[in-house]
């Protein structure tokens, strides 16, 4: 019956419109009050005021202030005019450039959301000129922010590593953010080859006549053109992408109409050493941010929570000097756009707290536990019922919201099943990965359907071959653990 009040008014909450947020605190207060009334909500306030006091959760909005800087600082044309510069030579160059752009932008944002709508203005425009439908090239592009949140810094692995401390169980060592930042990056790769194979077989609808590398790609660096993927408003509020969750709401997304694509992979040879040499001093500024981060962590410099407050010091430092694509003017703007998205985020991070709270107060969790395991003896069989219920949860919960609900239920189960929590890390957050292109909620493909003007509908047809590839990728993370733990033990994490 328990089960039923938190399931049952959560799921009520959701349908009648209540955001996340919202829905999993009134939901756990109900709970609450029904199996203990009005006295048992005394320890409330202190739940909620421990679930945001973490040191760890500083990192979030220190990447978040860190992320809008970035955005507003042209970091995402830079990317596309290197990552052109090297390859846009080659047959489907245009694809393999919008996917390489997307690695190198999603180790700066950690957010598929803002990958997207920073590099969608761009390179959706190129690619249709290449012959690719829009459709197909939304979702194309779409589907490369799935990196956003797979690869490091994600704060979806910052997230997992907090809330899974607390059900890992006795004899299960903690996983630590370093090592879950690790274990995204062989899984990620695959996905981003598995792209490219993909994209080779798109169909084009005609052939596309190259002109010559170097006066296209030089036209396109000698325009001082300032991408913007944050929207000032006539309060003075910035519109942001940066929010590092992976989803939240279509509201929080700006798409940004960066350009036609003008001279981005029109060319039929390879581009001289000196237009790849300029791109790439163009492109350090944002190429440096990954290495900051994880280099610093790596390296014992500094701990996850101090790299995002290097990042964002580092990110203004840029802008204000060294590209000057920000004004003086503007940061007290770009800090009240990090703050509010924050508080968003720590606003659901309470809620589900409190959620988390009810579930192993009332021993959900190992009512759940022996329940599923109770249905078959097959380890494979509940793996993939595991896998199916988070694809579903994908669809409709950001990645923080589902961490708090199914972390307390399907970790203890997961872990006596024999999996590693670094396994496990890595599989609900590319489950979760999958669910940002996946209809009817997929933001990451709302953004880029919205920058190719054309129906969501539209764009759901063309990213079918890409979530059947997603799913059979997160299949060979699932039940091959060295994919996510190779790494991590090779340096010792």
């Amino acid at each position: 019956m328990i089960e039923l009040v938190l399931f049952g008014t959560f799921l009520v909450c959701l349908f009648i419109g209540v955001p996340v947020a919202m829905s999993m605190g009134l939901s756990a207060f109900a709970t609450i009050l029904f199996t203990g009334g009005v006295k048992a909500l005394a320890p409330a306030s202190s739940i909620l005021y421990a679930g945001l006091s973490s040191e760890t959760l500083l990192a979030i909005p220190f990447f978040i202030l860190a992320g809008v800087i970035m955005e507003l600082t042209g970091i995402s044309r830079r990317l596309v005019e290197f990552a052109d510069a090297c390859f846009g030579h080659m047959k489907n160059g245009i694809a393999l450039t919008a996917i390489l752009t997307a690695l190198l932008f999603s180790s700066i944002s950690g957010s598929g959301p803002a990958t997207v709508a920073a590099i969608g203005g761009i390179l959706i425009p190129a690619l249709a000129k290449h012959g690719y439908s829009k459709r197909h090239a939304a979702s194309l592009v779409a589907t490369s922010g799935e990196l956003g949140i797979i690869l490091p810094p994600s704060i979806a692995y910052i997230v997992f590593a907090v809330v899974a401390a607390d059900y890992a169980g006795p004899g299960v060592d903690r996983v630590t953010i370093g090592r879950l930042f690790m274990a995204g990056v062989v899984p990620g790769l695959i996905l981003v080859v598995v792209l490219y194979f993909i994209a080779r077989f798109l169909p084009r609808d005609m052939e596309i006549a190259k002109s010559n590398a170097a006066a296209h790609l030089s036209e396109a660096l000698g325009k001082n053109t300032r991408q913007r993927t944050a929207t000032v408003t006539a309060t003075g509020a910035v519109a942001s992408t940066a929010d590092n969750t992976g989803l939240l709401t279509i509201d929080d997304v700006t798409p940004v109409n960066a350009g036609s694509g003008a001279g981005i992979g029109m060319r039929a040879r390879r581009a001289p050493a000196g237009v790849v040499f300029k791109a790439f001093l163009r492109a350090v500024p944002g190429l440096l941010v990954p290495v900051i981060i994880l280099g610093g962590i790596y390296g014992g410099i500094f701990t996850p929570t101090e790299s995002a407050a290097v990042a964002s010091v580092y990110a203004l430092v840029v802008g204000l000097f060294v590209t000057r694509d920000l004004k003086f003017a503007e940061v007290f703007k770009i800090f009240t756009s990090a703050g509010i998205m924050s508080g968003r985020i720590m606003l659901i991070i309470a809620s589900a707290t409190l959620f988390a709270y009810v579930i192993t107060r009332n021993q959900i969790a190992k009512h759940v536990a022996d329940w599923m395991l109770s249905l078959t003896d097959s380890m494979v069989l509940l793996v993939l019922i595991i896998n199916l219920a988070l694809l579903i949860a994908g669809m409709f919960l950001d990645a923080i919201s589902a961490f708090y609900l199914f972390i307390p239920l399907f970790v203890p189960v997961l872990l006596e099943l024999g999996m590693n929590l670094t396994t496990i890390g890595v599989m609900m957050t590319m489950n979760l990965a999958i669910g940002l292109i996946t209809p009817p909620v997929g933001i990451d493909l709302f953004v880029a359907a919205s920058i190719a003007k054309i129906p969501f509908g539209e764009a759901v047809k063309g990213v079918v071959p890409f979530v059947v590839s997603g799913i059979i990728v997160l299949l060979f993370v699932t039940f091959i653990p060295a994919l996510s733990n190779w790494l991590p033990d090779l340096l010792g994490l």
